[in-house]
């Protein structure tokens, strides 16, 4: 039996930031994944995700997506890390749109969000999108958010940083271990793994697509797994128009498809390509059944409806093309909480397809609620118990 403070299951966005922030606190952390993370098994990996300060989701994110960008940058002064790249944003939709992204009136949102929070922003109309940002294909009516310290965050850096930097500062990081189950008594918790037991006065779970099978029947309602599909594709003439500064990150809630679109400059240069993706919520998966490969017909199919119409300077030469996974709850929104029945268990499930921007500052909310009980940020909005159908 190995005895801790603190046990973190799950190490990706959020569970290596939380390992960090308990370790730096002086916490006996451990912290337990089945893999060896960064990984490309679960929900943080893809070379990028978006970062951006005003929520589209609702305005109670801000606040995290705001500290989190502080930490980033505290992380990079302390460990020589490039993780977030501020290379500007860019929301675009219309009232003729057909998609949504996450809630209704994302974009309304996005502006009201950073009207309320001071955020530098501008709104530009279809002939300035066009003069500004060339390679987007807008109609007219569309109208366009510009964030210029939106930008991406290198997420595997984001997360081996982040358990460096738990081991650090003492955190007994324990990769290439399974956790089978876990037992909450009034004074501790008791978690069992492929390779052990461990007794805790408190467990975070944040197990990712992993979450249902370890919470039980009644709680893994609450969440659903979708397979979702990540697509570089090659420029057919410069690669400069897509570059940083000449081309943001983009979300784009576009006419004619159901789902909306979303991307990234060329990161990686010449021959890296541009991140083009869409968002599935119709068919459901398992971490142990999803089908892991991309094929030709899906790429075939994501650039003939969700890439030449819009981005025409992106031919259908697919560099490359992989899968990921959300975990989802009904309204899109996070669960950062304790365990309905036990008040040491805290569940972090800060998916829903719009989580990581936010890691840094849920790591240290998590840290803050798992020591003191109190975090600085208001997670009342993140209450398991909303999700809930009563018991028979």
């Amino acid at each position: 039996m190995t005895t801790c403070d603190i046990l973190v299951l799950g190490l990706g966005a959020m569970g290596s930031a939380a390992a960090y922030q308990l370790a730096k606190r002086g916490a006996k952390v451990v912290g337990i994944d089945r893999f060896a993370p960064p990984h490309s098994f679960g929900s943080s990996h893809g070379d990028s995700r978006i970062t951006r300060l005003a929520i589209g989701e609702g305005a109670h994110y801000t606040p995290l997506a705001m500290r989190s960008h502080e930490l980033w940058r505290a992380i990079e002064t302390e460990t020589g890390a490039n993780l977030m790249t501020q290379s500007g944003g860019l929301m675009i939709s219309s009232p003729d749109r057909t998609s949504k992204l996450h809630v209704d009136d994302f974009f309304g949102n996005t502006v009201a969000a950073a009207e309320r929070f001071g955020i530098a922003h501008e709104i530009l109309d279809a002939r300035e999108i066009r003069r500004r940002f060339p390679p987007f294909s807008v109609r007219d009516g569309e109208i366009g958010y510009y964030e210029p310290d939106a930008g991406f965050l290198r997420p595997e850096a984001c997360v081996r940083e982040q358990i460096s930097l738990a081991r650090k500062y003492g955190a007994d990081i324990r990769t290439g271990e399974t956790a089978l189950g876990f037992e909450p008594s009034p004074s501790k918790v008791t978690v069992t793994t492929d390779k052990g037991r461990y007794e805790a006065s408190m467990l975070i779970v944040a197990a990712g697509p992993w979450l249902p099978e370890l919470l039980g029947p009644r709680y893994a309602q609450a969440f659903r797994i979708y397979r979702q599909c990540l697509f570089w594709f090659d420029a057919t003439g410069p690669i400069a128009p897509f570059q940083p500064p000449n081309f943001p990150i983009f979300i784009w809630e576009v006419q004619g498809p159901s789902q909306a679109i979303y991307g990234f400059p060329a990161i990686d240069g010449a021959h890296g390509g541009v991140k083009v993706a869409t968002q599935q919520y119709e068919a459901t998966t398992t971490p142990g059944t999803v089908n892991r490969e991309v094929s030709r017909e899906e790429i075939a199919a994501m650039h003939a409806t969700f890439v030449a119409p819009y981005l025409p300077g992106l031919g259908s030469k697919c560099l490359k093309a992989v899968s990921c996974l959300y975990t989802v709850t009904p309204d899109s929104g996070f669960v950062i909480d304790r365990h309905p029945e036990s008040a040491n268990v805290i569940v972090a499930s800060p998916c829903s397809g719009h989580g990581f921007k936010h890691s840094a500052a849920i790591g240290e909310a998590l840290a803050e609620l798992a020591t003191i009980g109190t975090p600085r940020l208001d997670l009342s909005a993140f209450k398991f118990e909303r999700l809930l159908k009563p018991s028979a």
